[in-house]
């Protein structure tokens, strides 16, 4: 046992952080036309370059660039695939206290993969880190998960068959640019897995004609396809949660509903597990984790700003380690702290506090 010299690490985090105010002030000046892209640009570089050296000083051996470049976890990405255009919602997608902005998606063409400006963030955080950088990017199944549904040309695709193929396909060229790029560590942000432990999500799905059952194989094969092209070195996680948008949440219930889609179909090498509080239900499901992957216990909240109790947390991976191997374990926070540019409710020195704290915890745990 010890510390971990491959991703994920023993203090390890899920990718976005808060926004600096600068940050916020030149995407709103960009957005109103007050100034250009390459002003904009200029910003973010200073802001991840900054980012980055934090992330270095409280100990993290992975780092991201915060998705300081996105509005979204996910619609940035899927925005920039080809066939797939921004969409204007009538709504926003209902979370538990909160309604989000209503910007989505829409399929308009072939869906495919010719390049991602994505790609050229991840040589800018490359270029600027001393640790491993870490690439966050959404799973497939967040093209087609949201509960309202994605506009699709029935022209092109009149059954889901060959897009859901066409969108593998995609995510496989795209996998691959990264590791062509240099990414070893890649993490696939999958909400619409987790979402389907929820009974109100599923019931959500079958009412607009879906079998939940079918969505999660079909979801878990399309992060196999995926990651099927990626070379021997690279390590690809997933991140589970159920929603994060200005601290609050889409969905509730325990993983057991989609253990079997989770730990036996997907070939990922390590899970990012949302379990915070009682609605990620209880550990029981650690027991199919298989040999050679790993779960990152996710049981420091983003959603607040109070530091948890550094026992408290051993607590909690003890209870863990009761259905799976302790060397199989790592910790993190459950979430990202910015999902979305809003970012939740807690200050930056607040996230810094958390990050800091599961570095002590996990060195405390695991040794030196």
């Amino acid at each position: 046992m010890g510390q971990r010299t491959k991703p994920p690490f023993r203090a390890d985090h899920v990718g976005s952080l808060l926004r600096p105010a600068e940050l916020k002030s030149a995407r709103e000046k960009f957005a109103k036309g007050e100034i250009d892209a390459a002003a904009l640009k200029a910003v973010e570089d200073r802001a991840i370059a900054d980012v980055i050296m934090k992330q270095e000083a409280v100990g993290l051996q992975s780092v991201t660039d915060g998705e300081f470049r996105r509005s979204w976890w996910h619609l940035d990405f899927l925005w920039g695939l080809d066939g797939v255009e921004k969409h204007i919602m009538n709504t926003g997608i209902a979370f538990a206290a909160v309604t989000t902005r209503n910007e989505g998606i829409k399929v308009t063409g072939k869906i495919g993969f010719t390049g991602h400006p994505m790609l050229e963030h991840f040589k800018f955080l490359k270029a600027h880190t001393t640790q491993t950088p870490k690439m966050t990017i959404p799973a497939p199944s967040a093209l087609y998960g949201r509960p309202l549904p994605t506009p699709i040309d029935k022209s092109l695709y009149p059954t889901l068959d060959k897009l859901f193929a066409d969108l593998g396909a995609a995510y496989r060229k795209a996998v691959r640019a990264f590791a062509d790029a240099g990414c070893r560590y890649l993490q696939l942000d999958e909400v619409f897995i987790a979402m389907l432990c929820d009974p109100h999500y599923r019931q959500q799905m079958k009412d607009r004609g879906d079998d939940p059952e079918a969505l999660g194989t079909i979801y878990g094969d399309l992060i196999n396809i995926a990651i099927s092209d990626i070379p021997s070195d690279m390590t690809v996680t997933m991140h589970l949660c159920r929603g994060n948008y200005k601290s609050t949440f889409m969905g509730t219930g325990g993983y057991d509903a989609m253990q079997e889609v989770l730990f036996d179909r997907i070939k990922v090498h390590g899970y990012f597990m949302e379990y915070d509080t009682a609605r990620a239900g209880g550990f029981e499901p650690l027991r199919r984790l298989q040999k050679g992957r790993v779960a990152v216990l996710g049981l420091v909240t983003t959603k607040s700003g109070t530091l948890e109790s550094k026992d408290a947390i051993k607590r909690r991976i003890e209870e863990a380690a009761e259905f799976a191997d302790l060397d199989q374990l790592c910790l993190s926070p459950q979430c990202g702290f910015a999902s979305t540019e809003e970012g939740n409710i807690l200050a930056e020195d607040e996230q810094w506090a958390k990050l800091k704290m599961i570095g002590e915890v996990a060195r405390e745990v695991w040794g030196a």
